[in-house]
């Protein structure tokens, strides 16, 4: 992974193969973002004009190279834009921030070291920089041949020209300072786990099923000092989980439930997260139409993001107990598979008419959700990219939040917008539970089409303990962009949930969530 530094070097004095520097859009034209102004003198004060001539314009993530000026190391200038200008006496947005850093470094692929002179007016300006940058410079090479930097399939080197800055060093940002030095070992740990996720979504299902996903998990477990408990098929039977073995059982690969867990003696409250980890979905039986199925390695984004989210905790050695439970399973059609007007009976208790076996991520989640409040924690969150109804009402970029509690609803948003992480929160309409009932089970695992993604909610609302707060994020939209990079998002697996998560458990930890 790419290497953070910070250094209170100046911006034309820094020994480094790029130097970035942040543009706005002002009322009378171009504007030199703060941090930048060593390199404006080297430019005779007219960088602004230069850049114009150029074509840039400040916008959101637009960048702009050019050669450096007499007086500046660094070979060459890269310009970023930061969008409109903060009003007078106001700084520039943190995800702004992230965002143009992110876009720089994708811009600067086969550099070995960039220097970024963005504004870094506090600690957390210099962990959004950072985070930008370290996201941004993220690449997926395990299965390339030659052109991913690094090394990639059968260890073959690849093209240093398309690998990632090797190291970023964020100027302005106080090196000897304490919450300069926090915030950026708290970016590096961040992106480390966002990337982590990121490289789990990116796995082609063929080396990530159940049983591979559970092994990295002990395998982090014992890395970062965490406690891990693996159930497999025979104690998913004995135990009764219907759900994860009705969904795992027409797939050679047999399904997992994971228990992974930081603790801190001085924690005062614990916070479990349960994530949706199906390995492939082909929709079962109720098999998805062509064109539905290519992508389908990434419905295990939220169990990506828990286990992240649980690692860092740890590698933040948080003061709160976070419990992450990973229901694993591959979702396939055979002559073994769950029929649609089967009944399974689940971890709970109750039973579940399967009327569309593509319905599947609510039934392996019902059976954590019911693991993970026999341990009565303070409060559950669950993750999945559980519904397409979610994206087609909130699109490829927000994900939803339903609740059992109003207050905490508007707490996980408040924290997903603090984090740059785009969010909306859902309503959870009494009315269209009746739609889930069932005349041979307890309830069906569908409901009404419309507001499918409500319906969802309130069939996983079924299965949490009684006092429990409990929030349900649909990541379904922005879990796996297909589109072109943009910002710090890669193409591909992204990470969604996991800034959330860790700063929920922050909050957690610091008391701020009753």
């Amino acid at each position: 992974m790419t290497a953070l530094t910070l250094s209170s070097s100046s911006a034309a004095t820094v020994r480094a193969d790029a130097v970035v520097v942040g543009v706005a859009k002002g009322a009378k034209g171009l504007l030199v973002a703060p941090g930048a102004e060593a390199v404006d003198k080297a430019f005779g004060g007219k960088l602004a004009a230069v850049l114009e001539t150029l074509g840039a314009s400040g916008a959101e993530g637009e960048v702009t190279k050019l050669p450096a000026a007499d007086g500046v190391k660094a070979p060459v200038v890269l310009a970023v834009g930061l969008g409109d200008a903060p009003a007078k006496g106001e700084d520039h947005d943190h995800e702004a921030l992230r965002r143009a850093a992110g876009s720089a470094a994708r811009t600067l692929t086969g550099t070995k070291k960039a220097a970024f002179a963005l504004p870094t007016a506090d600690a957390g300006a210099a962990a959004a920089v950072g985070e930008g940058a370290l996201l941004g410079a993220y690449t997926f090479t395990a299965f390339r041949g030659d052109n991913g930097g690094g090394k990639g399939a059968k260890g073959k080197k690849n093209d240093a020209k398309s690998a990632p800055p090797a190291e970023v060093t964020i100027l302005g940002g106080k090196p000897r300072d304490k919450e300069f030095k926090a915030a950026a070992e708290r970016a590096q740990v961040v992106a480390a786990e966002m990337n982590r996720a990121r490289d789990l979504i990116n796995t082609p299902s063929n080396a990530l099923d159940p049983k591979e996903f559970a092994a990295q998990a002990q395998a982090a477990a014992k890395e970062f000092g965490l406690t891990v408990e693996v159930l497999d098929e025979k104690a998913l039977k004995k135990g009764g989980y219907g759900g994860l073995l009705g969904v795992g059982q027409g797939s050679e690969a047999p399904p997992r439930l994971v228990r992974i867990a930081h603790t801190h003696a001085d924690a005062a409250k614990t916070l479990a997260l349960v994530g949706k980890g199906i390995t492939y979905d082909s929709g079962g039986i109720s098999l998805k139409p062509a064109g539905h199925n290519e992508t389908m390695k990434c419905d295990m984004s939220g169990a990506a993001a828990v286990f992240a989210t649980v690692v860092a905790a740890a590698r933040l050695n948080l003061p709160v107990n976070v419990t992450g439970w990973l229901a694993l399973a591959e979702n396939m059609p055979s002559g073994n598979a769950t029929r649609p007007g089967d009944v399974l009976t689940m971890y709970s208790g109750k039973t579940v008419e399967v009327l569309n076996t593509d319905a599947e991520g609510r039934l392996v989640l019902a059976d954590a959700l019911t693991r993970a409040s026999e341990e009565a924690p303070d409060a559950i969150v669950d993750v999945a990219t559980l519904t397409g109804a979610m994206v087609l009402a909130l699109g490829h970029r927000h994900f939803g939040i339903m609740a059992n509690d109003d207050a905490f609803r508007t707490a996980i948003h408040e924290i997903a917008e603090e984090v740059g992480e785009d969010s909306w929160p859902m309503p959870m309409p009494g009315h269209l539970r009746k739609g889930m009932d069932s005349p041979v089970a307890d309830l069906a695992n569908m409901g009404d089409r419309m507001g499918g993604g409500l319906v969802a909610g309130l069939f996983l609302k079924e299965f949490v303990g009684e006092g429990i707060a409990w929030a349900h994020l649909d990541i379904a939209g922005p879990a796996f962009h297909e589109g072109a990079p943009w910002g710090y998002t890669p193409k591909g697996g992204t990470g969604s949930a996991v800034r959330t998560l860790l700063r929920l458990a922050e909050h957690t930890a610091e008391g701020d969530l009753g």
